[in-house]
């Protein structure tokens, strides 16, 4: 629908998230999460986008959300170039799914097609954000059936768990794990997060979550989970003795199959419950209702 209408808006939009990539090479980490966290929260409708007001209820203060969520500017920056180009055509859950592609292309990771043609939706849902994100803390049956209940597999649930291969984690996040000397945690990756993360302070205290290529978009977060390297629980839980640890070792293997299978989930997930046809808007602002 937008190609023909607004046939720039693709160029306008790659131009923008590669520009907003290459000053801060983590923001690629973050407009993918951020597109994740819209689809998961009403379906892949540009409701995280919204700011608080009277009638809504904003995501963006949600458990999830608050202070990591992160990118909202990048994505109004590019809605701002679009709107001067064509007005009214391109919505900002379009903006979002095709941000998430080209975020990944900048930093070395697969393309694909993005289906186009979705509308905003002119509602949020903090309550929603707060019970159907998954938790970092969160065990492989609460991951398989929160992606389950999105129409996601377990597979596709791995590769999109492969995302972590870039971007960052907060301390509190990952504190538990690397302070439990546990039997799933290698000892010397434990103690060398612990430098960056003390155990009663430092909270918002940033680390890679793939130390080894924190940067690039390849296969290294499956060989670190095999390693016992995974920096948040519900990364290691891929690979813990369960269902799952065939899919990690596979993708520590075969890095192409890797690639394919998490463009083949990011279109399912952008398929999460679309609002379209005469349903929802088009935002001028992306993070308020005309």
């Amino acid at each position: 629908m937008v190609i023909n209408t607004c046939p720039n808006a693709l160029t306008t939009i790659r131009n923008s998230i590669r520009r907003a990539v290459s000053r801060e090479r983590r923001m690629a980490a973050s407009l993918i999460r951020l597109h994740f966290h819209d689809c998961f929260v009403q379906g892949c409708d540009a409701s995280i986008l919204l700011d608080e007001t009277p009638t809504i209820q904003t995501e963006k203060t949600a458990f999830p959300n608050a202070n990591s969520a992160r990118g909202y500017e990048v994505i109004e920056s590019a809605k701002r170039e679009v709107e001067r180009i064509c007005p009214g055509v391109v919505s900002c859950a379009d903006i979002l799914a095709v941000a998430a592609r080209d975020a990944s292309a900048a930093v070395g990771g697969p393309s694909w097609n993005v289906k186009l043609g979705r509308r905003d939706s002119t509602t949020a849902s903090r309550s929603v954000a707060n019970t159907d994100l998954p938790s970092p803390f969160s065990d492989l049956s609460t991951l398989i059936s929160a992606f389950a209940n999105k129409g996601l597999s377990a597979r596709d649930m791995v590769a999109l768990s492969g995302s972590h291969t870039i971007g960052q984690s907060q301390c509190f996040l990952f504190r538990n794990r690397i302070y439990s000397n546990g039997t799933d945690i290698n000892a010397g990756f434990a103690s060398t997060r612990r430098r960056r993360c003390p155990s009663n302070s430092g909270d918002s205290n940033l680390t890679a979550l793939d130390l080894v290529t924190p940067n690039s978009f390849d296969n290294n977060y499956f060989k670190n989970l095999m390693q016992r390297k995974g920096l948040l629980q519900s990364d290691q839980v891929l690979f813990s003795g369960g269902s799952t640890d065939s899919i990690v070792s596979e993708y520590s293997r075969n890095p192409r199959t890797f690639l394919s299978d998490f463009g083949n989930a990011m279109i399912k997930m952008g398929d999460i419950e679309p609002l379209t046809g005469q349903n929802g808007i088009i935002r001028r602002i992306c993070s308020a209702i005309n």
